[in-house]
């Protein structure tokens, strides 16, 4: 099987009320955290720049023009791998993944102010929450780790 490294990108957008973007895939769609809450983000096309990647994902999957607002980087020491259907050929690899967190803060509007417009269908649901909802949620693992580490929930 072939190898290809791919440097994947995600974003923690907070608004100005301090809500938190986040969405969700049933079972029926075979994502690795199928069914749990998750932050946005994708994979960094060719020719592209990280954040360039980082504002194309957050406009498909929220419909949130995050070009203007500030990107903080959180962390870029995680790596994980998985097998993938090219989109393009079918073929089957192997992926190696490097994971960048970014924080996004919206500081102009609050959640009920700015408008959802997924492009893509990557989430059957999209919601905004407090960071006392997010503890009650069921997150995807790389979730809790960056939230954990952000001080958003506590580990047990």
């Amino acid at each position: 099987m072939r190898e290809i490294n791919r440097e994947i990108v995600s974003a923690v957008i907070i608004s100005k009320d301090n809500k938190i973007f986040m969405g969700r895939s049933g079972d029926q769609r075979g994502q690795v955290y199928s069914d749990c809450w998750r932050i946005p983000g994708g994979g960094v096309e060719e020719g592209e720049d990280q954040i360039t990647a980082l504002d194309r994902e957050m406009i498909e999957e929220t419909g949130i023009d995050t070009t203007k607002y500030n990107k903080e980087l959180i962390t870029d020491q995680k790596f994980g791998n998985c097998e993938k259907c090219l989109r393009t050929t079918g073929e089957k690899v192997l992926v190696h993944m490097h994971f960048f967190d970014y924080k996004i803060t919206i500081g102009d509007k609050d959640a009920d102010e700015i408008v959802l417009k997924p492009v893509d269908d990557e989430f059957d649901e999209i919601k905004w929450f407090t960071p006392d909802e997010i503890k009650k949620l069921k997150l995807s693992p790389p979730s809790i780790e960056l939230f954990e580490e952000m001080g958003i929930i506590s580990g047990e």
